[in-house]
């Protein structure tokens, strides 16, 4: 080291230090998800066939499925997939510790997009009991845009 800055070395002596700069800076992949009609619930199809979005979209897509679905419930799924929302429910938490902990859950569901970099920030988090009821909103920042989530 000189400085204190680690050099970028190669185990193999036919790659320079410009590849592995290459290398290591690579881009992340553009997401791809089957449109999905938000209004009706299921696939949107053109000519009967289903129809693949990419980047904003294909990402609110993602985000969408992943705060509809409960983690644990469906054995189709991971046990990584899904969230813990309902768990808020009933646990009479006040209204900073209920969003704190909602926001929480929301970054954990959410965390193999931003692992992807697909998401690289939530903002604007708020939370609202309406009787039984969590809602949820918040803005997703990702390197495609910005998206207004509410579930």
């Amino acid at each position: 080291m000189q400085g204190g800055e680690a050099l970028m070395e190669s185990i193999f002596p036919f790659v320079d230090e410009t590849t592995m700069a290459e290398i290591t800076n690579t881009t992340t992949e553009m997401p791809r998800e089957y449109a999905w009609d938000f209004t009706a619930n299921n696939f949107k199809l053109v000519n009967g066939k289903v129809q693949i979005v990419e980047g904003l979209e294909a990402i609110k897509i993602k985000v969408y499925k992943a705060l509809m679905t409960q983690r644990y419930r469906y054995p189709v799924y991971s046990w990584d997939y899904g969230h813990e929302l309902e768990d808020l429910i009933g646990q009479g938490y006040s209204k900073e510790l209920t969003e704190a902990e909602a926001k929480r859950l929301v970054e954990e569901a959410l965390k193999d997009l931003f692992d992807k970099g697909w998401i690289t920030e939530i903002k604007d988090f708020e939370t609202e009991f309406a009787e039984d009821e969590l809602n949820i909103s918040f803005t997703i920042v990702t390197p495609h845009g910005e998206e207004q989530i509410n579930v």
